[in-house]
């Protein structure tokens, strides 16, 4: 799934560019360690020999090796961090562009575990993956071309010989030492496996308590004034204490396992020093070889070098399990954005019209935790109409605001809509995004749209000139108090004109002054502007008719969270059964 996100991405040329560069230099590298492995013998033959004028040549030959390997290093280095780059670019576009697509992101925020802190998935995990993912695939390139340059010199070296030891006489076969790396480095690797298997799960185990202790953390510092109005520090400073031991305890399993992980990889690390002169011995030792010490060194050279190779795997099997436990995250993560489309998707659904000016509903019923429905049967509501929906709790209002808005299609029954560009939705908290004002009270369209006079205006009308100077301040704006942040979203309302206004409890909160403003406005300069008002109580004459929300028991119930985990386990499995079908038959 990962592999797919890469080769839709628009980085994905650059990417293969960058890969294929990589190819080119490690290559080289390894063509210029063969070179060095090479350098040894003259080298050490000189030492031995005593010779001078053939040391100072070959110290002009080793800085020769010497700068094309820096050379080649340092190219090693920027394609290794420009990569990085790159990965990470092409993963968080294209997972921003699927969780953001039409109600995605909402009702994911409702399909429970899954849906929680998308935010470290995509910012954390994402760096994380694409980072580890680099490293490792430029260190698996690397050792697997030095593996097949140096099995190659290795072979050569460890002729076929019969050797006396103890008195008696053994010949060892050709490419004994070949042989010798690869079972010291294989008896390492599984050994590193059977030690250090349970790093993915600990890991992820790890990731996703981080994540839930950098929630609470943001969730105490949005909430900080009401929580010192109720002196409830010590309480929040209790459940953040909880969750961080939880973090705790994972972090200290994880220690433990790398713990036992390092007596092997360290182990086999500190006998490697030894290992190869150990298995070059019985040639150096047998007269008949008639081996000299440059040849040993470069014998050393080669073993260690297919070794290192071969224990790519033990040497990196923390980091393998690392990147396991967050590929994990990350894709789970993806998998359940893409299978968040067929949420409900064998449950009933209102049917939903685009038609004329009006709104009609037919048998509204909705399904839900709390099923209800408009008591109303059969309702049309005219151009300019101000409707006020009265209901038996806020989730009912919530219910029907979140329906009229197309988010909750589940129910029974039709409605009959206005075009969306027409129809403008205000919840009971105000959204206003991050960055100009301007642009704040021109979202969701382009801050070039109003001209200053029709700002200044409607900001004069609803008691907002202290803030003419601040349009193109950039803040925070959502920090603002919400009655602010309401008369900013009228002033959006009066900006863009639409036809209908949809507010989910917006009046009653209001100040007095704020909400005399806002109904001063829809009697005079919005007074063709349909309104249907949930949850506020009517207003004097503001609205002309009022519709009733009820309970419904004997409607079907839905409840999402249950429904998206169902959808995502099914993903995954067909997700596992089409892997298994990719691998060709041994």
């Amino acid at each position: 799934m990962i592999v797919s996100a890469f080769w839709k991405s628009p980085q994905r040329n650059k990417i293969v560019l960058l890969a294929l560069a990589l190819v080119l230099v490690v290559g080289a590298a390894a063509y210029a360690q063969i070179w060095l492995n090479a350098w040894n013998r003259p080298f050490y033959d000189a030492l031995a020999r005593k010779d001078f004028g053939a040391f100072v040549h070959q110290l002009g030959v080793f800085a020769a090796i010497a700068g094309v390997l820096l050379a080649l290093n340092v190219a090693q280095l920027w394609l290794n961090q420009t990569g990085k780059v790159s990965l990470r670019e092409g993963l968080v576009h294209d997972l921003l562009d699927e969780w953001l697509k039409p109600l995605r992101a909402f009702r994911l925020s409702n399909a429970g575990e899954i849906g929680a802190n998308p935010d470290q998935r995509i910012h954390e995990d994402a760096r994380h993956l694409t980072e580890l993912s680099v490293d490792l695939g430029i260190g698996l390139l690397q050792a697997t071309l030095l593996l097949f340059s140096f099995v190659g010199v290795l072979w050569t070296l460890s002729r076929s010989l019969a050797v006396q030891i103890g008195g008696h006489s053994f010949t060892l076969p050709p490419g004994y030492m070949v042989w010798s790396a690869l079972f010291y480095a294989g008896a390492a690797s599984l050994l590193s496996w059977s030690v250090g298997r349970p790093l993915i799960e600990l890991n992820a185990a790890r990731y996703a308590r981080e994540a839930e202790l950098r929630f609470a953390l943001v969730r105490i510092n949005e909430g900080v004034g009401s929580i010192a109005a109720y002196e409830g520090e010590a309480d929040e400073r209790a459940r953040v204490e909880t969750i961080f031991q939880t973090v705790l305890v994972a972090s200290r399993r994880i220690v433990g396992a790398v713990t036992r992980l390092t007596w092997v990889t360290a182990g086999y690390g500190w006998f490697t020093i030894i290992a190869p002169i150990l298995v070059a011995a019985p040639i150096y030792f047998n007269a008949e070889a008639n081996l000299s010490f440059g040849e040993l060194m470069m014998i050393v050279g080669a073993f260690n070098q297919v070794q290192q190779s071969l224990r790519w795997f033990v040497d990196n099997f923390s980091v393998i399990a690392d990147w396991r436990a967050t590929l994990i995250r990350v894709s789970s993560f993806r998998r359940a954005i893409l299978a968040i489309d067929t949420l409900g998707r064998t449950e009933e659904q209102i049917a939903f019209e685009e038609g004329g000016p009006s709104f009609r509903f037919e048998k509204l019923c909705i399904a839900a935790p709390e099923c209800c429905r408009l008591e109303e049967a059969s309702v049309e509501l005219k151009p300019g109409e101000r409707v006020s929906v009265v209901g038996e709790t806020g989730e009912q209002h919530t219910l029907l605001f979140r329906t009229l808005a197309g988010l909750w299609p589940w129910g029974s029954g039709r409605v009959v809509h206005p075009p969306r560009r027409t129809i403008i939705f205000m919840s009971s908290q105000a959204y206003l995004p991050p960055g100009t004002l301007l642009a704040a009270i021109a979202y969701p369209h382009s801050d070039r749209t109003h001209d200053t006079a029709r700002i200044a205006a409607a900001f004069e009308a609803l008691g907002l000139e202290r803030r003419l100077d601040s349009l193109d301040a950039v803040d925070r704006w959502d920090q603002l108090g919400n009655d602010e942040r309401q008369r900013l979203a009228f002033v959006r309302v009066i900006l863009q004109r639409p036809d209908w206004l949809v507010l989910d409890g917006v009046l009653d909160p209001l100040e007095d002054e704020t909400r005399a403003r806002v109904e001063a406005l829809f009697r005079d300069e919005l007074k063709h502007m349909g309104i249907i008002s949930l949850g506020d109580a009517a207003a004097g004459s503001l609205f002309t008719r009022t519709l009733h929300l009820v309970a419904n028991p004997a409607g079907s119930c839905f409840e999402p969270v249950a429904s998206a985990h169902a959808a995502a386990s099914a993903a995954k499995r067909k997700a596992k059964r089409s892997a298994r079908q990719a691998v060709p038959a041994q």
